[in-house]
């Protein structure tokens, strides 16, 4: 299984829609954009490699470092299969 964690979700959305409108949406909302985007991506680029699997936004845990931290309780926020 692979761990892939954004860190910088407002920077980038600030960078496409602009500092103004970045400041009024939730940090929440940028990580889920920002997730979906790179979701979309990285299935298109498996697939096209012949790769098949499943991948999945969850939230409920964090990694730092090499520790991975569950907050509660994890839930899938979206799922693909590819």
């Amino acid at each position: 299984m692979i761990v892939l964690k954004i860190s910088n979700s407002s920077e980038v959305v600030a960078s496409k829609v602009g500092k103004f409108l970045e400041f009024l949406t939730p940090d929440s909302i940028d990580q889920s954009t920002v997730e979906d985007q790179v979701i979309k991506k990285m299935v298109e680029n498996l697939a096209a490699e012949g790769l098949k699997g499943e991948i999945a936004a969850v939230k409920g845990f964090d990694l730092e470092g090499t520790d991975l931290f569950i907050h509660g309780e994890l839930k899938v926020r979206k799922h693909t299969t590819f």
